[in-house]
């Protein structure tokens, strides 16, 4: 009888990972999508923001050149930079998950 409880509590248990595994990979894997076809403008982005057009656009928002209502955050130093900060620690946590799964 000990061996039986045994077995259904390990089954109950294997069954719980497997449910709550199904459910990450179902909201994940869209998400994953939708990041993969980002990188390209990720990498415009990054570009844009190391570029002399930034520094210009940025000169000349400060200058008042550019209308009031024009969104601006890219033209903030720090919105850009922790955006792109965010997605290089994405990437080292998603190449962590590929690691720790390879050992």
């Amino acid at each position: 009888m000990k061996k039986i409880m045994q077995q259904i509590q390990r089954i109950m248990q294997m069954e719980e990972i497997l449910s709550k595994t199904q459910q990450v990979i179902d909201e994940l894997s869209p998400l994953l999508e939708k990041y993969h076809q980002l990188q390209a403008k990720i990498s415009v982005l990054s570009k844009y923001y190391q570029s002399d057009e930034w520094k210009e656009d940025f000169a000349d928002d400060e200058q008042g050149k550019l209308p009031a209502t024009l969104k601006r955050g890219v033209l903030s130093e720090d919105a850009v930079w922790n955006v792109l900060q965010d997605e290089q620690h994405l990437k080292q946590q998603l190449i962590d998950i590929i690691n720790f799964q390879a050992a």
